[in-house]
């Protein structure tokens, strides 16, 4: 028999399936919040409502987190998509990030495979008292591993939580000035800094205070 959690997922389902968005997003934001209990479609099912409402940030945030939870090209056209309406930064429709996107999707899964390759081909080659030239190939190999690591892994990205968020050229409040973001903008993030974010900014990089970052990873 379902309990009392699947039956009022069900009709929060019923109610999204007739328009009724409203009325379903507290039973969907229950599921996520109090319950940790969110799948992708579930995200984009609350992204979908939250843009129906008129609430574009929500939307954003939901479907960042579908992306966030598993990168596909479709996910991401929603959100450049949303974003190009409200004239935002940080979502490029082109084919080099989606190329980007695919390879995030299959990011984890190949580095279970090189990983598994690494460790059969270190338990072979001592097994079998490998010479120098094949203990070259596996460094070599091990070389392009840490390479795969260090430029495919996913970078974390932060949405511009408050309209009008100061982007400084230094972590202090004391350092210039360099523009100000829109709610909803996307971030790449760089690194952390005592109650900044190191951010990239057009072609260099910039600050923004940890209160005005909201970072989905």
């Amino acid at each position: 028999m379902p309990n009392a959690s699947t039956m009022s997922i069900r009709q929060a389902d019923s109610l999204f399936n007739i328009g009724q968005y409203a009325a379903a997003m507290p039973t969907f934001k229950q599921q996520v919040w109090q319950q940790r209990q969110a799948s992708p479609e579930l995200f984009l099912k609350m992204a979908y409502a939250q843009q129906q409402r008129g609430y574009y940030p929500a939307a954003l945030l939901y479907l960042s987190m579908a992306y966030a939870r598993q990168p596909r090209v479709r996910t991401w056209r929603q959100l450049a998509t949303v974003a190009a309406q409200h004239r935002l930064v940080g979502y490029p429709l082109t084919w080099q990030q989606e190329v980007r996107v695919q390879a995030q999707r299959y990011y984890y899964p190949g580095l279970q495979v090189l990983l598994g390759a690494a460790v059969v081909a270190a338990i072979w080659l001592l097994w079998r008292r490998g010479q120098r030239g094949a203990w070259v190939a596996y460094a070599a190999y091990i070389g392009l591993l840490g390479a795969y690591l260090h430029l495919l892994r996913p970078k974390p990205a932060g949405l511009v939580a408050r309209s009008g968020a100061v982007l400084m050229a230094g972590p202090s409040a004391g350092a210039p000035w360099l523009s100000t973001a829109a709610l909803g903008d996307r971030l790449l993030v760089l690194g952390r800094q005592d109650i900044w974010y190191r951010v990239k900014w057009q072609q260099g990089e910039a600050y923004v205070r940890q209160a005005d970052l909201l970072v989905v990873e």
